[in-house]
């Protein structure tokens, strides 16, 4: 008898059912209706940015230079003769008058030496006098034959020597007179004065080496700054080219900047030196200054806010612009040269490109924005300041 043996049937391995495994599938469920509803969601709007259409302008091309102030004419105070020094009659520092008494040197001996030449002056013009009356008594008498003409030829000679020691002491007189007024040691020029070097009871010679005195006169000053002889080349060819016009009528013009950092009020204007009229006296020799060049005026230049220029780490620089899509483009562009909030762009920019100066942080290349027209300073204004920050200084004066 054949055994049939009838194996069991195989279970079946399904996974059991747990809290866990609901969870996930939910979550899932709740994902995918999540992405498709933002599929079927509003298309996101393009972000706005400030924008400054290029157009060019007249632009003053300056350099800032430092110098120190010289006065145009300097005179030195030195004795004409010698002599004790009796009197000081300045302040030193303060402004004299052209002619105005320095020093006054003792007199003494200089006015001996003028009264006896003046009494010598005298004598003679007396003697002379007397020749004169004898000469014409005789030349009466010579026509007659009442004197003979050797006598009459002495008497002419006695008058003119008489005359001629009348010249002799009218000169010694007047040298006597000369140097009595040099022991008024007085200013050559107007200006202000410096320091003395000597002092009352101090001997002074007509020879000695070092000046009494120095006056300055400060009606006018001279500013000296150095500048290379290759910028002046190439304002030469830029002011040849037309890309650049003279700023003055007589040459550059210069401003004046303060050592506390003031502007001077006079303009100056450039030839071989600088020169500034100093009417009431502000600049003084020697000091120290900052000298604002204005080396021509550009009719044509192209500016864009500094905020809207980028710098590489190799110190190129790029602006972004909106082009006619509305899509931002990189734009590399060449800005060396500052002009107050500004930087003078000399290529990568043209009349009627829009620049981004405002909102740069929600754009970037290739991106699709809307361009608004705004000031430059629009992202600094827009910006709340932080709490607890200082407040930027006031421009207005207290």
């Amino acid at each position: 008898m054949t055994r049939v043996h009838i194996l069991p049937a195989r279970a079946s391995r399904a996974m059991p059912f747990t809290p866990l495994a609901l969870v996930v599938a939910v979550a899932a469920f709740a994902l995918a209706g999540c992405g498709q509803q933002a599929s079927n969601g509003p298309p996101q709007m393009a972000p706005e940015v400030g924008v400054e259409t290029i157009a060019p302008h007249p632009v003053v091309a300056s350099t800032e230079l430092s110098g120190r102030l010289s006065a145009i004419r300097v005179a030195e105070v030195r004795p004409q003769v010698e002599g004790i020094v009796r009197k000081r009659l300045f302040t030193e520092g303060s402004l004299v008058a052209a002619g105005s008494v320095l020093y006054q040197i003792d007199p003494a001996s200089y006015q001996a030496t003028y009264d006896q030449d003046a009494g010598s002056l005298a004598k003679a013009v007396a003697t002379a006098a007397a020749a004169q009356t004898k000469a014409t008594r005789y030349t009466e008498l010579s026509k007659i034959q009442g004197v003979s003409k050797q006598d009459y030829d002495d008497a002419i000679s006695a008058l003119q020597e008489d005359q001629a020691d009348v010249v002799a002491d009218r000169a010694a007189l007047k040298s006597a007179a000369i140097n009595l007024g040099y022991t008024k040691v007085v200013a050559p020029i107007a200006g202000r004065i410096g320091k003395s070097s000597v002092t009352e009871g101090a001997l002074v010679t007509a020879e000695q080496t070092t000046a009494l005195a120095t006056v300055q006169a400060t009606d006018e000053m001279y500013l000296d700054v150095t500048r290379s002889s290759v910028d002046w080349l190439r304002l030469q060819k830029e002011f040849a080219s037309g890309k650049l016009q003279q700023a003055g009528k007589d040459g550059a013009v210069v401003h004046l900047v303060m050592e506390d950092g003031t502007l001077y009020p006079q303009t100056g204007k450039v030839t071989l030196r600088c020169v500034f009229p100093n009417p009431d006296g502000v600049l003084l020799p020697g000091m120290f200054v900052r000298a604002g060049l204005e080396e021509g005026v550009n009719r044509q230049a192209i500016t864009v806010p500094q905020l809207a220029v980028s710098r590489a780490s190799d110190g190129s620089a790029s602006v972004l612009t909106v082009d006619a899509a509305n899509k931002v483009v990189q734009a590399p562009v060449t800005a060396d040269t500052a002009n107050g909030a500004n930087w003078i762009v000399t290529s990568g920019l043209k009349a009627g490109d829009r620049v981004i100066v405002a909102g740069s942080q929600k754009a970037h290349a290739g991106a699709l924005v809307k361009p608004v027209e705004s000031p430059a300073t629009a992202d600094v204004a827009a910006t709340p300041a932080a709490p607890g920050a200082p407040l930027a200084p006031s421009t207005t004066g207290s």
